[in-house]
């Protein structure tokens, strides 16, 4: 039993082995009542320390996987029925539930970067330096705008964007979602008409469901929305906003060409369209490229970004940024509805964006990202499925499998342990579809690689 245990990564070992053991359970298809080998034998194996392997089979016995019997080792358990709570367990944005979720599975269509990449030591510093030296980013709440220094730091970020912003202009969030959420709640009504992408992020069309908000789609193209079908859509129904993931789309991975942003920007203006700009990928992407926002913030353009895909999806911080009356009438709502944002994740924040250590953070997830990209699409050449453009920043790259039963797809994921993204999650009115997000940091897992070996059209 090879457990392929990475001593580098940032993942304790123990919890790798509970990974690793709960997936050669599943891929096995071992039923219940089945005996694992012994923990010396998985311990000699693999080079590990035979504690850390039975510490690993007494957690996956807390988590209901294995059952511990005297003298017998550990053997395979009896499943239980599945909680709503466990079902949440593994969640993320556009999962496909239906078929699978278990606890251990390979999140290969998840939208964030794995626990293994994310670094603790700047994080922890800045975290102790808060708490050491700014009682009030401990104990007070943060201002309407959110936290001066932090605001000013995030206009010096956006200056390398070429978007130049007033620090009275940028209002700090929970996280990018928060900003969305503010944004609907405050400028649109119930019945409000508005313009989003497919295929788009499932979340922004989950509310604006849940604000009554009627969608229209125009299609994404490699090298944004489809400007033409933009252009008629505007012209018909005369919608009140444009909703548009500029940079490393969410789920095609692709970006928005300069042109295209020129003729976007052009459009909306025309048409009194206001321009909702999410950008929470932005610092992903270090190539060239025109943000609809560095053609000028005002009352027409909304830009969104965040920190939380980067540096910690727990800390939940992000901004929005927009002309000024926008900005009072979202901070109103953002402080009767939440008090405002965490001052002290803001403080945190400031304090790493200040010494540089997020800037640093940033490019080594850059290169990192650059590398997996590169291999991910090389695997899925080889496996001869359909990607939709070719991404040159990001997480993701759009594909599917050339197969033509699709629930074959599915059925070969589950035999291998990994979690897809929901077939319909993605499209704006919920239709169901064979294109799958790819997300680049697991494409290379070797859960990962028999997968897509075994959806090829001319597999052994």
């Amino acid at each position: 039993m090879e457990l392929r245990i990475d001593r580098q990564a940032l993942v304790p070992v123990v919890q790798q082995i509970v990974d690793a053991l709960a997936g050669w359970v599943r891929h096995n298809e071992l039923m219940p009542g089945a005996r694992l080998p012994s923990a010396r034998h998985i311990a000699r194996v693999n080079l590990l320390s035979q504690s850390c392997v039975v510490e690993a089979c007494e957690r996956l016995v807390a988590e209901g996987v294995l059952a511990s019997r005297h003298r017998a080792g550990f053997i395979v358990a009896v499943p239980a029925p599945v909680s709503q709570e466990q079902q949440d367990c593994p969640w993320f944005e556009g999962a496909d539930f239906k078929h699978g979720g278990a606890a251990g599975e390979l999140k290969l269509g998840c939208g964030g970067l794995p626990e293994s990449w994310r670094e603790t030591d700047d994080l922890s510093y800045a975290i102790r330096q808060v708490s050491r030296t700014d009682m009030a980013g401990l104990f007070s709440y943060s201002t309407s705008l959110g936290l001066p220094a932090l605001r000013q730091q995030i206009r010096k970020r956006l200056e390398l964007l070429s978007i130049e912003v007033d620090e009275n202009r940028i209002l700090t969030t929970a996280g990018g979602s928060h900003g969305l959420d503010l944004i609907v709640r405050t400028l649109l009504n119930p019945g409000d008409c508005v313009v989003v992408e497919s295929p788009g992020y499932s979340l922004l069309f989950d509310l604006l469901r849940l604000h009554g908000v009627q969608m229209i789609e125009v299609p994404r193209t490699p090298l944004g929305p489809d400007v033409q079908v933009l252009q008629t859509l505007l012209a018909k129904y005369r919608p009140r906003a444009l909703f548009i993931n500029s940079f490393c789309h969410n789920p095609t991975g692709s970006s928005l060409a300069p042109l295209v942003a020129r003729q976007i920007a052009q459009l909306t203006k025309t048409h009194g369209v206001l321009v909702i700009e999410d950008d929470v990928y932005a610092d992903l992407h270090s190539g060239p490229g025109t943000r609809l926002a560095a053609l000028g913030i005002d009352d027409h353009v909304i830009y969104v970004g965040s920190y939380s895909k980067t540096l910690s999806s727990s800390l939940r911080l992000g901004f929005v940024v927009a002309g000024s009356e926008v900005i009072s009438r979202l901070a109103e709502v953002k402080m009767i509805s939440s008090m405002g944002a965490s001052r002290f994740g803001e403080s945190v924040l400031a304090c790493l964006l200040a010494s540089g250590a997020y800037r640093k953070l940033v490019q080594r997830q850059r290169l990192r990202l650059n590398t997996d990209r590169q291999a991910a699409l090389q695997v899925l050449e080889d496996a001869e499925w359909e990607v939709f453009g070719k991404p040159d920043a990001g997480l993701f790259i759009w594909a599917r499998s050339r197969m033509s039963d699709y629930a074959q797809v599915r059925t070969q994921a589950r035999r291998f342990g990994v979690l897809l993204s929901s077939a319909s999650a993605f499209n704006p009115g919920g239709e169901p579809g064979d294109w799958q997000r790819i997300n680049v940091t697991y494409a290379c897992d070797p859960r990962a690689r028999a997968f897509f070996q075994a959806t090829a059209l001319n597999r052994p």
